[in-house]
């Protein structure tokens, strides 16, 4: 009998903590169920404290009235035991005044509930205390302990092997993802500055492409960006990339291409590169554009810089065009100030020398003999400079109301005089009507001009007369001014006749 009743009471203890290992994966805290424990058997607990006591000294088996309840209850209704004896209260055996049908505060009487329907005769469960839980601990076999601990593992187990294979998921996710990416072509932006180069309308600029991708492969080919430098698709990798040729704009300018090489590497899709490859394409001059830029040009421009070949041509001639044009305007120039040095360009028997440019087209010359006379074009009255060559050791003397305003040592026996008025001094005091022996009076342009010739504009009229001359009516500075101006311009081109 005493077997039969251990037996029945480890079944029932085994049972009971399977229930409590559930209870505790789902994380349910008994303490904050609240229960009415006004049915319990207070006088059970010294009953139970011996017995547990009674059992951890001596082992000793359950009393024979225990057994017989166990028994009792057994074959009367199958009811589940309380490991601490306490008694099962029914709610149909509550006080009346502990009805669930009660009157709350401020909301009057509820209505009724039929207790057995909503409750029917399953028994409230007990909450056991500080002291049972460490009773029915002590009194937990090993195998109870064991079989809870598995449980709790068990779950563990399951829920880190459903962690592990999600983690497992999202990395082979990840590696899919690179794997596609590795074999996707991806989109690049280099920088480019290419002044007047609208893609629209002339061709698109090549980039010489070559390296090496993801998968190894060896890559070396042309493709092509706008005036923006987007254009580029690659596949992941390192690359070297370098301008092929000029584009030809809609006008058909060329431009110089330059010769740098930049090495990048592709990641992304959308990358900008342009921190790392930049690349600036500067206008020549036209008329130093070559046959074979625009042949060059021309040939990308063909292959994949314009939408057609008929388009590609039509930029070809117009290159060649402004080229043409710019190369003529150029020798047309060059024919004139040929002919332009021919005309200032004068010589006597003993000397020669050049008009100086910022006199030209405004002044006229006579000659006779070694003399040559500089004067106001339109007016040989209005002398500017005089040149005379005097043999060494012979003495110089200037015109009445002139000055010598600089001389030039031909090498050969000969020196060269410049002389003339002083206009910076004389104009100014002619105009105020003050004549100290002016060689004669002027209208205010020719005396703004006559300035302007001498002093080669480094001062205005008005400086002239209310600075540098004054009222003082002294030359000195007006006569440094100007002879410093001739000594620039015009003595360092008097060079002895060949």
């Amino acid at each position: 009998m005493k077997d039969e009743t251990r037996s029945q009471e480890d079944s029932a203890q085994d049972a009971e903590a399977c229930a409590e290992a559930l209870e505790s994966l789902d994380r349910v805290s008994l303490g904050e169920i609240a229960f009415d424990d006004s049915g319990v058997d207070v006088q059970d607990e010294p009953e139970a404290e011996a017995q547990s006591d009674d059992q951890d000294a001596d082992d000793v088996e359950p009393a024979e009235d225990e057994a017989d309840h166990e028994d009792t209850e057994s074959e009367a209704g199958n009811q589940p035991e309380s490991d601490t004896g306490e008694e099962t209260v029914l709610l149909n055996s509550l006080p009346a005044e502990d009805s669930l049908t009660r009157e709350l505060p401020g909301l009057g009487s509820a209505p009724a509930v039929d207790e057995t329907i909503a409750m029917g005769d399953i028994p409230l469960p007990s909450v056991p205390s500080a002291r049972e839980a460490e009773v029915r601990h002590r009194k937990m076999s090993p195998k109870r302990r064991n079989l809870m601990v598995a449980g709790v593992v068990a779950v563990a187990l399951v829920a880190g092997g459903a962690g592990y294979a999600a983690w497992n998921g999202y990395q082979q996710e990840q590696a899919a993802a690179v794997a596609a990416n590795a074999h996707t072509m991806m989109s690049v932006q280099i920088g480019v500055h290419a002044a007047g180069l609208d893609c629209s309308t002339g061709s698109k600029i090549p980039v010489q492409v070559s390296g090496q991708d993801s998968d190894a492969s060896s890559v070396s080919e042309t493709l092509y960006v706008d005036e923006h430098g987007r254009g580029i698709k690659l596949l992941p990798g390192d690359y070297t990339l370098s301008i092929a040729a000029s584009p030809i704009a809609a006008d058909g300018t060329i431009y110089t291409v330059p010769t740098t090489k930049t090495q990048v590497t592709v990641k992304s899709d959308g990358q900008d590169l342009s921190a790392q490859a930049t690349f600036k394409l500067k206008v020549p001059s036209a008329d130093t554009v070559t046959d074979d830029q625009i042949d060059a040009a021309a040939k990308y421009a063909e292959e994949g810089g314009c939408s057609s070949a008929a388009a590609a041509k039509i930029l070809q001639q117009a290159a060649t065009a402004r080229r043409d044009a710019a190369a003529n305007a150029v020798s047309a120039s060059e024919a004139q100030a040929a002919r332009d040095a021919d005309a200032r360009h004068k010589a006597t028997n003993l000397y020669q020398l050049d008009i100086p440019v910022e006199w030209y087209g405004k002044v006229a010359t006579w000659q006779n003999g070694s003399t040559l006379c500089i004067y106001l074009a339109g007016d040989s009255n209005t002398p500017i400079v005089t040149l005379v060559a005097v043999r060494d050791g012979e003495s110089f003397t200037p015109d009445e109301g002139d000055t010598v305003l600089g001389t030039a040592n031909l090498g050969n026996g000969y020196t060269v005089y410049a002389s003339g008025p002083v206009y910076p001094y004389v104009v100014p005091q002619t105009i105020n009507g003050r004549t100290q022996n002016p060689v004669s009076t002027y209208p205010m342009d020719t005396a703004i001009e006559l300035v302007e010739l001498t002093t080669g504009n480094r001062y205005t009229y008005s400086q002239i007369k209310n600075v540098l001359v004054g009222k003082d009516g002294k030359a000195d500075a007006a006569t440094k001014l100007e002879c410093d101006y001739l000594a620039q311009i015009l003595l360092p081109s008097i060079k002895a006749q060949d």
